[in-house]
């Protein structure tokens, strides 16, 4: 019996469309991520991009649970020496609420150049509800109710 490996040339893409409105960052970002690598599907292959795009809408109304709205904050660095930037989950989604999302699926993902490939083509994030990808016919992606 031969392992199966998926090539180029077999890969299927199906775009989904993913409503974030009232759901939770984690849950969602997770399923995102399992959806881009390719896991659902039985040809998964770690290091072919196999996976599939996903639109995700409302990002505006993402949820976070717990005391994460008032405690997470995001860091990044300028570059010089004691100037590190703490950025508090609150203004980011006022903000730029689509790098909520972007930042949370990032994180589930193996920091590989394949990933980064992902994250960069195949993940679309809108904060509203509308998105232009309506040409791509996207499936609407159920998330597991908790």
């Amino acid at each position: 019996m031969k392992t199966f490996v998926l090539k180029p040339q077999d890969i299927v893409r199906q775009w989904f469309v993913v409503d974030a409105a009232e759901q939770p960052l984690g849950r969602l970002a997770s399923r995102v991520a399992q959806i881009l690598r390719g896991k659902h599907k039985p040809t998964f292959t770690p290091y072919v991009n196999g996976g599939d795009c996903v639109i995700v809408v409302n990002a505006k109304q993402v949820k976070l649970t717990g005391r994460k709205p008032d405690q997470k904050e995001y860091f990044r660095h300028t570059g010089y020496m004691g100037h590190e930037r703490f950025t508090p989950v609150a203004t980011m989604i006022a903000k730029h609420p689509e790098r909520v999302i972007e930042k949370a699926v990032w994180g589930m993902l193996p920091k590989t150049t394949l990933s980064r490939q992902k994250v960069k083509q195949m993940l679309k994030v809108y904060a509203g509800p509308t998105h232009p990808h309506v040409a791509q016919q996207p499936q609407p992606l159920k998330l597991a109710e908790a």
